[in-house]
């Protein structure tokens, strides 16, 4: 027996009698699932658990009645057995009689197996009736809703009697359902039409083919199309025939009014402009008016009777048949195709159709075709165009975007997806606000708000964008109106280039023309500068010449020493002053020496302290300060510097921190900066103003970065003591938070040289006197008068020139018994360098001497660089001039 699980619930109260019954079925080869229950509530609840269930009652439970479960199981269509202990032949009967499947004894439950299995045949075959009578009603309750849409609609069999008719047809006959079904056709139509009915039905037994024909009915002048169709059994043979009757009444009405309208009509078509034609069902053409002849140059008897594709361009053939099945299928789509013209010239043509029906068949299409050959030129001709401007569009590197009145893209090249950084697919349907600032896109809003009203177009310069990648753009943007073929605004028509990179070199530019303008200044005052510290120069030359001679015939006892020794001093004090001037004018040449800068810093922040008296001044000094060797003046600028950038950070006053120390720097520590490590000396410059951020503490040592306006200052300070502090190999760093003040740091390479005080040194240092002759050159008389008399007191023989032109001439005279020239640098008519060149043509081996009130720089250094032997800055004292005078004279003559 087929393996089968078996659901089954055991309504027993004994326990051992529900085991012994599942025991013999599974003998009988069932896989038994099971439960027992012995109340009511248990019964019901174990129905409601499994759809596939057997019932195997015992009658005799105290707590339920046989005959409640009996009457469940029937109402749920689920097999009862019962199982019963008891014999009784009446009580047997009365279960079986209240819808028991079968009785079984306990004793004989060998029966059992046969007795379910017999139940669940039954059972299957119950369901599979209830399933039949199912389909069975809904393929009556369709056929009974499809009769009920159609006009008319009735079933006959082979003798015309009516054996169902819709609603519809009852109506037109006019008798109720009663009155019809059973009686024959002919009882509601005439002889002749009953006749002719007959004939079609017999016709349909005959063939089990169906049959579809007109069918006009004098009784109500009405037309109908009538389809006769067979209804077989299951052996094929038609039992019966179904009639569908549609009225087409108005249908051929309408046929009617068309082939009377056909004639009046035709010499209308004859002669209109437009091609009508037609076509039979295989694609042949049954007519064409005469105007077929302008086009393709047939008359219409070469054409009717011809396939249409014998017309067509044979690589359009395909796409004409298929259009010509669509037409037939009700498609009127026009069309468009190549023609061959009677000539062999191909002409473009435009047509619609729709399909001619006859007696409710498609036997064709008819339609209208008209010549578009120069309008597909003239799209062509802007197909090309458009080509063209969209391939330029493509490749240009500007950028070209349309957008929407509501400002999203709606078109993009390349170039601006590149600008942007988005793909074009990306950028498509993005708004202004997506890629710009609140702020930006507000003004663009105006822009484009502005451009809507007027119709003007408008430029857009500084247009910042926000890139994919972050970065910001600007762009230089043109925009205008774009209008439809009616006028009426549909968006807008950008052309934009990347003007970034532009305007930053426009900026560099307006920075470089502020530096050029800044330099231009700064070299015309250095000028300046220089002539005066030259002037000035000559003049305390002047000065202390006289006060030298007249201290060298005079005892230090005499009243006046003193007065001159402190002339001298004063003299001393205005060539520092002028050597500043000089520093500044050099623009960073040095002239090194050994220094305190303790005694530096004291000086140059005392004399700050007096000109800024809202700054509070604290200075440290370390007490045995190393020494360093640099350039006095320009370490005072650099301080100074420092000490303006602190005040200008304290608009409101403050406290400035001034330190000293003596400090080694290791390799770590000296390595960003390049320089070498060991001992430095550190100086540290500490305001309470406003501090910087991280970014402007970044570029603060910048060539012309300022936080102020151009105006209100040059950029230079600090970058300047960057230049001088480094080219001194030291390094200068800096500190600060924003609102927490500011540390400058500047460290300066320790030396082992001893500091002198010139001042004091150069008044005792001895005269070293000679016998040599030198010519001096110079265009001031009083330098000339206190040189000669300088030299004369040294012990040399002078000759004296007060123009180049005229030391040439006594050199070129007098050469061989000149041994040293003093040259002054700047004359008038010809220059000291002219000079000095021309003393090299005379003599290749002459020496001299360069005097100027301008520092070692410019053109000095210049004939320096060509042999010229040694400088003497003005003013000079003369234990200063008897050394430089014995230092060239004794120097080797270079072969």
């Amino acid at each position: 027996m087929e393996d089968k699980t078996l659901h089954l619930i055991i309504l027993d109260s004994n326990p051992d009698d529900a085991g012994l019954a599942v025991r013999e079925l599974e003998k009988e080869g069932f896989a038994v699932e099971w439960s027992r229950v012995d109340t009511e509530d248990t019964f019901r609840e174990a129905l409601a658990g499994s759809p596939d269930l057997i019932i195997l009652a015992d009658c005799n439970i105290p707590s339920f009645d046989c005959m409640a479960a009996i009457n469940e199981a029937r109402q749920s269509a689920i097999p009862l057995i019962i199982v019963s202990g008891t014999t009784g032949g009446e009580f047997a009967v009365e279960c079986m009689r209240s819808g028991a499947t079968d009785y079984v004894l306990k004793d004989r439950l060998s029966r059992l197996g046969p007795v379910v299995k017999r139940a669940l045949d039954e059972a299957e075959e119950r369901r599979k009736r209830r399933e039949a009578e199912e389909t069975l009603r809904e393929s009556e309750q369709k056929y009974r809703s499809l009769a009920s849409t159609v006009d008319s609609m009735y079933l006959v069999d082979k003798n015309c009697r009516f054996l169902f008719v819709n609603e519809h047809y009852r109506a037109r006959l006019g008798r109720e359902f009663e009155d019809i079904i059973g009686k024959p056709y002919s009882e509601f139509h005439s002889e002749e039409g009953a006749k002719k009915f007959a004939e079609k039905v017999a016709s349909v037994f005959e063939t089990g083919r169906p049959i579809q024909h007109e069918n006009r009915s004098r009784r109500d002048n009405t037309c109908h199309l009538r389809t006769l169709s067979p209804v077989k059994n299951r052996d094929g043979k038609t039992t019966s025939v179904t009639v569908v009757s549609k009225d087409i009444t108005e249908l051929k009405q309408v046929e009617e009014v068309l082939r009377k309208s056909e004639e009046k009509y035709r010499s209308l078509v004859e002669d209109i402009s437009e091609v009508i034609y037609s076509l039979d069902e295989n694609a042949v053409i049954t007519y064409v008016n005469p105007n077929v002849e302008s086009i393709g140059g047939y008359s219409p008897s070469e054409i009717v009777g011809r396939r249409f594709t014998d017309f067509v361009y044979m690589g359009d053939i395909p796409d004409r048949m298929k259009a010509f099945q669509n037409a037939i299928s009700g498609d009127n789509k026009a069309t468009e195709y190549r023609m061959l013209t009677k000539s062999g010239e191909i002409r473009w043509i435009r047509t619609n159709a729709r399909p001619i029906i006859e007696n409710g068949r498609v036997v064709g299409i008819r339609g209208v075709l008209i010549d578009i050959t120069d309008r597909k030129q003239a799209e062509e001709a802007l197909h090309k165009s458009e080509e063209k401007y969209r391939n330029i569009l493509e490749s240009i590197e500007e950028g070209y975007a349309e957008l929407d009145l509501a400002g999203n893209f709606t078109f993009i090249n390349p170039a601006v997806s590149k600008l942007f950084g988005y793909s074009r697919d990306e950028l498509s349907g993005m708004n202004n606000r997506e890629y710009t600032t609140p702020e930006t896109a507000r003004g663009m809003y105006e822009v484009f708000s502005k451009i809507y009203r007027t119709g003007n177009p408008a430029k857009v310069v500084n247009y910042e964008i926000i890139a994919k990648d972050g970065s910001k753009k600007i762009i230089e943007m043109s925009a205008s109106l774009m209008r439809d073929s009616e006028g009426k605004p549909t968006g807008f028509r950008c052309l934009g280039r990347d003007y970034t990179e532009r305007k930053k070199k426009e900026e560099e530019m307006q920075k470089l023309e502020a530096k050029l303008h800044q330099s231009q200044k700064m070299e015309s005052i250095g000028t300046l500068a220089g002539g005066i510290a030259h002037d000035f120069n000559n003049l305390l030359m002047g000065i202390q010449g006289n006060a030298s001679l007249a201290l060298l015939n005079m005892e230090p006892t005499n009243p006046y020493y003193k007065n001159l020794k402190i002339i001298e001093q004063l003299v001393q004090s205005g060539a520092e002053l002028t050597r500043q001037l000089l520093g500044f004018a050099r623009g960073g040449k040095y002239e090194i020496r050994p220094t305190d800068l303790n005694e530096l810093v004291r000086e140059n922040s005392s004399m700050f302290g007096r000109t800024k008296k809202e700054i509070n001044i604290h200075t440290k000094y370390e007490k045995d300060i190393w020494t360093v060797e640099v350039d006095r003046g320009q370490i005072n600028q650099v301080l100074l510097n420092l000490y303006v950038n602190a005040w200008q950070a304290m608009p409101g006053g403050g406290e400035l921190y001034i330190k000293t120390e003596n400090v080694t720097l290791d390799r770590n520590y000296v390595k960003p900066y390049n320089v070498e490590p060991g001992n430095y000396v550190k100086i540290s410059v500490t305001d309470t103003g406003v501090g910087m951020d991280a970014e402007t503490e970044k570029r603060i040592f910048d060539p012309f970065f300022t936080t102020r306006e151009m105006s209100r200052g040059t950029g230079l300070g600090l970058a300047s003591a960057y230049g001088i502090t480094k080219n001194h190999g030291g390094i200068i760093n800096v500190y600060s938070e924003k609102g927490r003040g500011t540390t400058f740091n500047i460290y300066l390479p320790a030396s082992e040289a001893e500091v002198v005080d010139q001042m004091t040194a150069a008044g005792d240092e001895q005269l070293l006197m000679g016998n040599e002759t030198i010519l001096l050159v110079d265009d001031e008389d009083m330098i000339i008068d206190v040189g000669e008399a300088a030299l004369l007191t040294l012990g040399y023989d002078v000759l004296l020139a007060r123009s180049g032109k005229e030391a040439v001439e006594i050199y070129r005279e007098n050469h061989d018994d000149i041994d040293l020239v003093i040259l002054d640098m700047i004359m008038p008519e010809m220059s000291g360098s002219k000079t000095y060149d021309k003393l090299k043509e005379i003599d290749s081996g002459v020496k001299v001497l360069l005097s100027s009130g301008y520092s070692l720089n410019g053109q000095a250094r210049d004939i320096l660089s060509h042999g010229c032997n040694g400088f003497i800055q003005k003013p000079l004292n003369i234990q200063n001039l008897s050394r430089k005078i014995r230092e060239v004279l004794e120097q080797k003559i270079q072969p």
